[in-house]
């Protein structure tokens, strides 16, 4: 064999094996675009596809397929490749970590709320999370950022642009009146300490907010956070009453003033100031206003007879000393579940939710509700809805079956999800807009 021919065989070789290293690779990647393409199918299925709240939209002309969204968000399934390109699979799951936003290197994500068919009522704020009425600011939940990280951000960056435009010769007893001790409102309070600036919190129950109505043992953060004059907070998952524990320590060391119980009922324009009237009649003034309040503040009511009963709550704080008691929790979300699970380890409980199946929980949440179902640790009934609520017995109602069952009931759990303060903002003259597809986050 000459020269040449070994170099031929040596170089066919070599071609053949890039020629079924790049066949194989292309198998391998449309096997898993198959993959994403069934997941996507179930999804449309399972009414998951479809997201509910803030969500991430891919621009394909800027993906160049590095998988690095998927392997930075903390959730499973909500981001998939096909053909090349990334795409939402179970975008209802997304809980807006904003992860994936900032991993891609290629900037093509954006953060959007609503959807082209779906929109989401939000008031208007602009870039400094200033609203349309002048001084008055909104950041957090309120203005579609609900994750705790994202929405300690907001108050400290809604501080910043508040301080940059505060004029020192006011008459007014506070520059600044936050509203709301939730993640926001506690970030804002230190960033407000850290500008030296004389601030106040009203929180209408008690330090935390929202976060303090979640179940005990709640997972209630998966990222780390920067808190102004504390620095970065590494959880990576903790629970309510370690994070609570951190806000108070990090709050009494600042001498943070924050009044609970103090449920603010109107802000008045006055003077070019603000007067804050609160529901026992307390007022202040203020140069600037900040409201982090939640978008759900008031629970839905079920507008059924009862439901104003000693024995109906719409939050659960203790789980853990309720026991030997027949409970009926309603609803199909994430609170839901989280706190029948809860109920469940103590007491007898039945988990009615309206619909044919759950749709939009997390996926952690999922197995664990299929597992107590499996094991009869939960009675579910799907299809059902509370109809009358008695002392001693619930009447819930079967849509299919179309009958109604007497339950034995000591307590009543309903989690159907709260509403937006529409008139308390509309009231200060806050322009509310219904959102369909809106980025919140581009770059």
């Amino acid at each position: 064999m000459n020269l040449l021919s070994a170099e031929f065989i040596i170089y066919a070789s070599v071609g053949l094996l890039c020629l079924i290293t790049i066949v194989f690779y292309l198998w391998r990647q449309r096997a898993k675009s198959n993959i994403v393409e069934e997941k996507i199918k179930k999804a449309k299925e399972d009414g998951l596809y479809e997201p509910v709240s803030l969500h991430p939209v891919v621009n394909p002309n800027s993906c160049i397929q590095t998988g690095a969204c998927i392997s930075a968000c903390p959730e499973k399934d909500i981001l998939g490749i096909v053909k090349g390109k990334a795409t939402t699979i179970n975008a209802s799951r997304c809980i807006g970590h904003g992860a994936c936003f900032h991993a891609c290197p290629t900037e093509a994500i954006s953060l959007c709320i609503g959807t082209e068919k779906r929109g989401v009522d939000l008031p208007h704020v602009n870039q400094t999370f200033e609203t349309n009425v002048h001084g008055v600011f909104i950041a957090g939940e309120l203005g579609g950022m609900g994750l705790i990280k994202n929405s300690v951000e907001q108050g400290k960056q809604a501080v910043d642009n508040i301080a940059k435009s505060m004029e020192k010769n006011h008459t007014a007893d506070y520059d600044l009146i936050i509203i709301g001790a939730g993640p926001a409102g506690i970030s804002a309070s230190l960033n407000a300490k850290k500008h030296n600036l004389k601030a106040l919190i009203l929180e209408q129950d008690t330090l935390g907010g929202t976060v303090f109505t979640f179940p005990r043992s709640k997972i209630v953060m998966t990222s780390p956070m920067d808190l102004p004059l504390h620095g970065k907070v590494k959880f990576f998952q903790t629970s309510k009453g370690e994070l609570l524990d951190l806000w108070k320590k990090v709050i009494q060391k600042n001498d943070i003033q924050i009044k609970e119980n103090s449920k603010v009922e109107a802000i008045v324009p006055e003077n070019n100031l603000f007067k804050i009237i609160t529901l026992t009649g307390e007022e202040y003034t203020s140069k600037k206003v900040l409201l982090s309040i939640g978008r759900r503040g008031t629970p839905r009511k079920l507008n059924i007879p009862g439901e104003n009963l000693e024995n109906v709550a719409y939050r659960l704080l203790e789980p853990e000393i309720i026991k030997d008691k027949n409970i009926i929790v309603v609803g199909g979300g994430d609170s839901a579940i989280e706190s029948a699970l809860l109920l469940a380890e103590q007491n007898k409980v039945i988990l009615s939710y309206r619909g044919e199946t759950f749709n939009r929980i997390k996926p952690g949440n999922t197995c664990k509700i299929e597992e107590a179902i499996k094991n009869n640790i939960v009675d579910v009934r799907f299809n059902t809805s509370p109809t009358l609520i008695g002392i001693e017995e619930v009447v819930l109602f079967n849509t299919i079956e179309n009958k109604e069952d007497k339950i034995k009931n000591d307590l009543i759990y309903i989690f159907a999800g709260g509403e937006l303060p529409t008139q308390f903002l509309q009231k200060v003259g806050i322009q509310i807009t219904k959102k369909f597809g809106e980025a919140i986050l581009k770059h």
